[in-house]
């Protein structure tokens, strides 16, 4: 039989063998020293990700903050055209009261034009229904229902139009609606 005991593998390593406790303290060590190093590493990679995702975070509100703040920037901006056409207006009427009606409605109708260019620049369509359309409560408001000689829930007059926005209804259109005979 041998001196070694049966379960040597299970002996401390001190106790196995003398002088190899140094090598194995330090292999441990050695080892250690890797882990804490893999520790910082990782740690600090962690740390800037973390940093990272919070700026995204900030960048992406401020930028949240700003489509709030100037969305109706580019639609006010669309619309001053309009102001000046009918501020000058005035101005013309108050400088030369005696302009004919004839070129003022000229120009009122070129500065309806020019709103009605601006609002579809900006996707606000107008609703507009026409006599005999289907009546559609998505678009349209009933004010009365009129005895008509045409089809029942059929629009028989428009009283105010409606407007969309981006496929939204702004206003509905106001309309007078065929009554069931």
């Amino acid at each position: 039989m041998s001196d070694t005991p049966a379960n040597a593998e299970n002996l401390d390593p001190v106790d196995a063998a003398p002088g190899t406790a140094e090598p194995l303290e330090s292999s441990i060590e050695q080892q250690l020293a890797e882990l804490h190093a893999k520790h910082t590493e990782v740690s600090d990679a962690y740390l800037r990700a973390k940093a990272e995702a919070e700026n995204t975070r900030r960048r992406a509100d401020e930028e949240i903050s700003k489509a709030r703040k100037f969305a109706v920037e580019s639609f006010a901006d669309s619309l001053l055209p309009v102001k000046d056409s009918l501020e000058a207006a005035i101005a013309t009427q108050l400088s030369k009261p005696d302009t004919p009606i004839e070129t003022v409605m000229e120009g009122v109708q070129a500065t309806l034009r020019q709103l009605g260019a601006a609002l579809e620049r900006n996707k606000v369509i107008e609703i507009n229904p026409a006599n005999g359309a289907k009546f559609d409560p998505h678009q349209h408001q009933a004010i009365s229902m009129v005895p008509a000689d045409q089809e029942a829930n059929t629009v028989v007059g428009v009283l105010q139009k409606g407007y969309l926005i981006n496929d939204r209804v702004l206003r509905p259109a106001l309309v007078t609606v065929a009554a069931p005979k």
